[in-house]
């Protein structure tokens, strides 16, 4: 209520003094300070308005007469310090209502509020809350950030003059301050006059009010120019981010989007039909291999006394059916399982192209390698397999030899044939691995038999004796 009477009073203080000034002064200062319950049309597109509203909403909670944080009027030696609280009082009130777990959160919370100038300290600039027994001040709502335009030089001049109209120590200027001053005087040296005219009538108005109220109204309007005009190493909360201005929207186009997204989750774009088919056809593909559903064989080393499987896995031996017919799902399946990788190899030698598959796997150990090692793997593997003159040359075109070329010569690295080798392993999955799927090798073995070796049709010759003959 104080700072309503304040905003009014000052207005129309201003306004009799504009009145005899040109119309372009009026229209640029009349509604520097909107009445109490209205918002600017502005605001409503600003980011931060949200935010406000949402820290005003707990404000309301704190200065509730009933449940709010206590505020009181202090004894001083000499004096009054009216309408007060500590910091103290602040933090506790925080953690009994709001979903705080710790003393550090609510000094965060605390302090966000007074960085946007909602709670200040009575005798500091600095817009800060500690957990002591310091004095704060809640601010009228008239000087709240949702309801205010950011305000022109020109009003801050006018604050600054009226400063040095007050002679109170409580109200000198700061150095910062003066130096203000001192520029705003330079910048509008040729309406000086009118600021000054200005500064004296507000002046007038604060000698006829209450002390009491006098103090709380000066040290409102202080914290109100500590937000838009902070001290030397203060954030200003009121400075627009560009990043921040770029990223807004209206709420009604963020409704909008919302809106889109939820219609595009519930639209499906595959229908549940094939995507149970394909599920059903995946688990009876490896329902044989899953262990919950179906024995191991070999039975598992770690949990029985059979050491079969590590066996197996060092020779092509006597490899159960049931693991070889794995190797047909997908190349994946049958580069993991080393007995199928080296009987692939055998394949691969047949066609004359094992090379691909030596430099697939030497591109995966190179991944494992240790970092003092890989310039040196990365030269040798460049010069077996992909240099002009290579021993092994693997078939890549020449775009993908020259990024890997390139990318050699500038930075070796454990990832420089990553092209390379994905050219080389989506050639072994396309081509070579149907063939080896199709082949008599691969049949073969996974029908446990050998192939019979095919009678000569040549006729044997009858021996021959020189000599000694009947």
């Amino acid at each position: 209520m104080l700072g309503a009477s304040f905003c009014s009073n000052r207005r129309q203080n201003s306004m009799a003094h504009r009145n005899s000034r040109r119309s372009d002064s009026t229209s640029s200062t009349t509604n520097r300070f909107p009445p109490e319950g209205t918002t600017n049309e502005k605001d409503e597109d600003n980011l931060d308005h949200f935010i406000y509203k949402k820290m005003e909403s707990i404000l309301e909670r704190m200065q509730d007469p009933h449940t709010g944080v206590i505020v009181r009027t202090v004894k001083s030696f000499m004096s009054k310090i009216p309408s007060v609280f500590t910091g103290a009082d602040l933090i506790s009130w925080i953690l009994r209502n709001l979903d705080v777990d710790d003393t550090t959160e609510a000094l965060h919370v605390a302090h966000l509020m007074g960085a946007h100038g909602y709670v200040f300290p009575i005798d500091d600039h600095i817009l800060t809350v500690k957990n002591d027994g310091a004095y704060y001040r809640f601010q009228t709502p008239c000087f709240w950030p949702s309801r205010c335009s950011e305000p022109e030089n020109t009003d801050y001049a006018v604050y600054l003059c009226k400063r040095t109209m007050q002679n109170k120590q409580r109200l000198e200027l700061a150095d910062y301050e003066a130096e203000n001053l001192a520029r705003l005087q330079k910048m509008f040296s040729r309406k000086w006059e009118f600021i000054f005219i200005q500064a004296e009538a507000q002046a007038k108005v604060d000698k006829k009010r209450d002390k009491l109220e006098r103090k709380v109204l000066d040290s409102q309007e202080r914290a109100f120019w500590d937000v838009h005009r902070p001290a030397p190493g203060c954030v200003n909360t009121t400075d627009v981010d560009i990043k921040k201005t770029y990223r807004a929207v209206k709420p009604r186009q963020i409704n909008g989007r919302i809106e889109h997204l939820r219609r595009q989750i519930e639209r499906r774009k595959i229908k549940v039909s094939k995507v149970a088919e394909s599920y059903l056809s995946y688990f009876e593909q490896y329902m044989e291999f899953d262990p919950f559903i179906t024995p191991p064989e070999p039975s598992n080393p770690w949990i029985s006394d059979n050491t079969d499987h590590w066996e197996q896995e060092s020779t092509t031996k006597d490899i159960p059916q049931r693991r070889v017919k794995r190797w047909s799902f997908s190349v994946r399946e049958l580069l993991k399982d080393n007995a199928g990788r080296e009987h692939f190899r055998r394949f691969l030698e047949k066609e004359f192209s094992a090379e691909n598959l030596k430099f697939w796997e030497a591109c995966q150990k190179l991944k494992f390698t240790a970092q003092n090692d890989v310039e040196t793997m990365v030269q040798e593997i460049y010069t077996e397999y992909l240099a002009p003159g290579a021993c092994d040359p693997v078939n890549v075109d020449c775009k993908v030899a020259e990024t890997v070329k390139r990318r050699i010569t500038e930075d070796p690295d454990r990832y420089c044939f990553d092209q390379a080798e994905d050219h080389i392993y989506q050639l072994m999955k396309n081509d070579s691995y149907n063939r080896y799927l199709r082949s008599d090798m691969y049949k073969e073995f996974l029908g446990g038999t050998k192939k019979k070796p095919t009678r000569s049709i040549i006729p044997k010759l009858p021996s021959l004796s020189i000599g000694g003959g009947p």
